[in-house]
């Protein structure tokens, strides 16, 4: 599948160029010559002779982005200055800080803030601990945690590299719901140790969020974080994905006119998102679901299940789907589906298996960057196809959710968070898009939607505080 280029493989380039000929045009040519993009051309300093021009482009990777600084090295006349790569250049000494809510200008000031003011706060709190969230950030704090086992698409490459993706999910909550998140990457990947780390830091934080923990330690590590701490714990890739895409399946289903209950749902994938997606589908109301991971389609029969652990995920799904028996490979799985969901690896499917699919198909082809099947052959006999990339119709994104759902957990002070929150985050999101709005290509808002959060908030703080029976202070 051709890659365009991405603002997240952009930079800018200073050049220097005579200031008479044709040298500017000859830079926009060599550019967009080498499947670049020209987003951006100011010129930063004027001479007679000579133009300092800064070009900002896009390219596809890298590799791609040296390519195209090669050529234009290569311009007679232009002499090269820096190169700077604008997503290197946001992360420079990290995206997030701490601030005070309070100025500390003087002596009151400082015996408020700290001693011995905050003595009487720290009495106060030890008599009730129930205080805390009153008079300190845990009732709005949230703990981005992770092992670095499972970063994005990059695999296992620890928590010192992790860190940059969990700072960007802190800078998330802020902008989206207000919230304080703090990113905790542990240097173990022992279930164990994740497990009491994270139950020794719960009395900071009024919710935890775990992120980019590999399967299957992932649903060990949140089962047992849930019945040892007494706030909600959420694992984003699985919960998060699960809730997005039912949404954007309900507004799918509305669009082809078909019912949830009737469709065939055909899934790639049986790992933390896959079974997290399936679980929520059947709470959903999914009678008809055939799941197939490497080895193909997953049923009670299949050899290497006969034995396995009755309490494994892959072993619940064996139990819980494919009430037809169904075998074979995914491809075989898939024709006559009503609804294919890939949350795999890229190209497991071709236009021939998207056609063989029932009239009116829907296809959910998430794997990033490459999905399963090319979203433009998809879309040549699909009626609806969403991707987990936005330079494509129909972006699956977690975003959507976890700001919103967090904000409502906090707003209830919800000790826990279960599939009836879940189910109603899914409706609000699908409910942001107005029966004028639903179309084939608009099935799911934008994450810039300004309607999202607060509603999928107000959505989980309703459906929490049955549960909690409490209100938010």
């Amino acid at each position: 599948m051709a890659t365009a280029p991405s603002v997240s493989y952009s930079m800018t380039v200073r050049l220097e160029v005579p200031a008479s000929g044709t040298a500017v045009s000859q830079l926009t040519t060599a550019v967009e010559s080498s499947g670049g993009s020209v987003t951006g051309l100011d010129v930063t300093a004027s001479g007679h002779e000579k133009l300092r021009i800064d070009v900002t482009i896009a390219a596809t990777s890298t590799a791609h982005a040296q390519e195209i600084v090669e050529k234009l090295r290569g311009i007679e006349g232009v002499s090269l200055g820096k190169v700077s790569d604008r997503t290197f250049l946001m992360h420079l000494g990290g995206k997030i800080e701490m601030s005070s809510k309070h100025p500390i200008r003087n002596r009151d000031d400082l015996s408020m803030v700290y001693t011995p003011g905050v003595a009487r706060v720290c009495q106060a709190i030890a008599e009730n601990p129930e205080d805390a969230r009153r008079l300190t950030i845990k009732r709005n704090s949230v703990a981005v945690v992770t092992d670095g086992s499972a970063v994005l698409g990059l695999g296992n490459i620890g928590p010192k590299a992790a860190l940059p993706v969990m700072e960007g999910k802190a800078a998330l909550f802020k902008r989206f719901a207000g919230i304080d998140a703090w990113p905790i990457c542990l240097d173990t990947q022992d279930t164990d140790e994740i497990v009491a780390i994270v139950k020794a830091i719960a009395p900071g934080f009024a919710g935890i969020n775990l992120e980019d923990i590999s399967a299957p330690r992932c649903f060990e590590i949140e089962a047992r974080l849930r019945e040892s701490v007494d706030i909600p714990v959420f694992h984003d890739d699985q919960h998060g994905t699960a809730i997005v895409v039912l949404a954007a399946l309900t507004n799918a289903l509305r669009v082809v006119d078909k019912k949830i209950e009737d469709v065939r749902v055909v899934m790639s994938g049986a790992g933390a998102a896959g079974t997290a997606i399936l679980r929520l589908l059947i709470a959903a109301g999914v009678r008809h679901a055939v799941v197939a991971d490497i080895h193909g389609v997953v049923h009670a029969g299949r050899e290497d299940l006969v034995s396995a652990d009755p309490e494994s995920p892959l072993r619940w799904i064996a139990d819980n789907t494919n009430p037809e028996g169904v075998t074979g490979t995914l491809r075989e799985a898939v024709r006559g589906a009503d609804v294919f969901i890939g949350v795999s690896a890229p190209n497991v499917l071709s236009g021939d298996d998207v056609a063989a699919m029932a009239d009116g198909a829907i296809v959910f082809a998430l794997a990033n960057p490459d999905p399963e099947v090319d979203p433009a052959i998809a879309r040549q006999t699909a009626a609806v196809v969403a991707t987990g990339r936005s330079d494509f119709p129909n972006q699956i994104n977690n975003v959507l959710v976890f700001p919103g759902v967090f904000r409502g957990l906090l707003d209830a002070q919800s000790r826990t968070v279960n599939t009836e929150m879940m189910l109603a985050a899914a409706g609000a999101l699908a409910d942001v898009v107005h029966d004028d709005e639903l179309n084939a290509n608009y099935i799911i808002p934008s994450v810039f939607n300004d309607k999202v959060a607060g509603a999928v908030a107000g959505a989980v703080r309703d459906a929490a505080r049955p549960v909690t029976g409490t209100t938010a202070v």
